[in-house]
């Protein structure tokens, strides 16, 4: 019998998970996926809002702002990357910039502190690249830039490490209510619960609605992007936004925390919750909608493009905590941007509803610090050569584009919760993220899992079921 069981260990289930830790709890996080952070938490902006764009008083307001003022001691504390950079939202010549002043007073109102309206001659001086039409811009100096891969690892080994268990490949296929409890049947096993935290993303309306009498309703809206080269990573140094719409803030212009630059996202609302496929449509259109804001983007540096799903409930703001109409179920459901930002509030919040309804007491033992892997290349010459001499693998390079040891590799197979695909290990060390986009290292990185976990070469994958690389022999001698 768990105490709680978390459906879902993308970026909200595995913060809900971590901040859960820290009581004397039993609970487990169920995920379909073969790892975590598979669903839409691998697949967005990576950025990290300030807060002023969300309607005052809702839930996404609250969490956003309360989420961005944690960021900065969680990438301390658990060890990822986070980068202030701040953003622009900009304003051309043919729109309203009295749109600018309403963002502005909605951002105080919120609690978004710093924000100010820039005039096109200090813009210029702070961006270069702005488009020649930007003549006005509100500045947010808290907006930052965060890695999504390693900030929900870190929530997930964090959360391990202080006793939350992980069923992986577990796909929920019914749950029904036992008196006050639950069962949860899947593929692998039924699991009995107390209460279960609805972090399924996407799929989130389909959890509620098999045991909730009060349905809900999730669209899923894809955006897609482009990645280029880390040759244009200075383009901007700011996050660029676009003067949001109905369908989101538009696309933007960012770097990111490792040096490359993005560009997206389109969005369209499509019927298909698997439908994270790039269209030529969409991408062609990012060339020509980026322009509005920021000139001369290198187009002809983009290294992969790639989409995501947001999760747009219907009533458009985040539903949060237990349910009336069934209790023990704890939603964070339609859970869209700024979801990232917001998910470290969203833990603290769900995890303490769950505490006091099941009157759980604080764990003497909770560890919060988690150490991340190992980059040889923070270190010094003397220091990355003592290393080497101590570990010969830190001396071996797998990923040349993006000088990825053996050492890094064997780090994120080994650890907690560790690497068991292609992927997996991308994710974790950024082998296959450069230029070549795995071209060169995937054949070393299958070798290296083939023999650590072991494996047979024919079941070594991309990202788990159905991913399969190897199928047969072309010769043999």
């Amino acid at each position: 019998m768990y105490d709680a069981a978390i459906i879902g260990a993308g970026v909200i289930g595995c913060a809900i998970a971590r901040e859960l830790s820290r009581y004397n709890v039993k609970a487990c996080v169920i995920e379909r996926e073969e790892d975590v952070c598979c669903g839409t938490s691998k697949a967005n902006s990576a950025i990290i809002h300030a807060g002023f764009d969300a309607k005052p008083g809702s839930l996404k307001a609250k969490m956003n702002v309360r989420g961005s003022q944690m960021m900065e001691e969680l990438s301390r504390e658990l060890d990822f990357p986070y980068r202030r950079n701040g953003s622009l939202v900009v304003c051309t010549k043919d729109q309203d910039d009295k749109k600018l002043d309403a963002l502005l007073e909605q951002g105080l109102k919120n609690g978004v502190k710093d924000l100010r309206i820039l005039e096109r001659n200090e813009l210029i001086k702070m961006e270069p690249n702005l488009s020649d039409d930007v003549v006005k811009a509100l500045f947010a100096p808290t907006g930052a830039i965060v890695c999504p891969f390693n900030m929900t690892i870190a929530f997930a080994e964090n959360a391990c490490d202080n006793g939350i268990e992980f069923f992986l490949n577990t796909n929920v296929e019914k749950i029904e209510k036992d008196g006050e409890n639950f069962l949860i049947s899947t593929n692998r096993n039924t699991i009995e619960t107390k209460t279960i935290i609805n972090a399924a993303g996407v799929y989130a309306d389909s959890i509620n609605n098999m045991i909730n009498t009060h349905k809900y309703h999730i669209t899923a809206r894809r955006g897609e992007y482009n990645l280029l080269d880390k040759v244009a990573g200075n383009h901007v140094d700011k996050t660029i936004f676009q003067l949001p719409s109905k369908m989101g803030k538009g696309v933007l212009v960012t770097p990111t925390v490792h040096g490359n630059l993005l560009v997206g996202p389109t969005a369209e609302d499509i019927d298909n919750k698997e439908g994270v496929n790039t269209t030529l449509n969409g991408l062609g259109s990012l060339k020509q909608t980026s322009s509005l804001s920021v000139k001369d983007v290198p187009f002809r540096e983009v290294i992969t493009a790639f989409a995501g799903l947001r999760a747009h409930e219907d009533g458009g703001d985040f539903v949060l905590g237990e349910s009336d109409e069934c209790k023990g179920l704890f939603n964070a459901l339609g859970i869209e941007s700024p979801g990232l930002s917001s998910a470290p509030a969203i833990g603290e919040f769900i995890a303490k509803e769950v505490s006091n309804k099941l009157n759980l007491e604080l764990d003497p033992s909770f560890n919060g610090t988690r150490k991340g892997i190992l980059n040889p290349n923070t270190l010094s010459i003397e220091e990355r050569n003592e290393l080497i001499k101590k570990h010969p693998e830190y001396g071996t390079i797998i990923c040349r584009c993006e000088s990825i040891s053996e050492g890094e590799i064997l780090d994120s197979i080994h650890r907690t919760l560790g690497a068991r695909s292609l992927d997996a290990i991308k994710r974790r060390t950024r082998a296959g993220m450069g230029r070549c986009q795995s071209g060169f290292c995937s054949p070393r990185t299958m070798e290296i899992l083939e023999r650590e976990i072991p494996m047979s070469a024919f079941d070594v994958t991309k990202s788990g079921h159905g991913s399969k690389l190897i199928f047969g022999y072309n010769k043999r001698v």
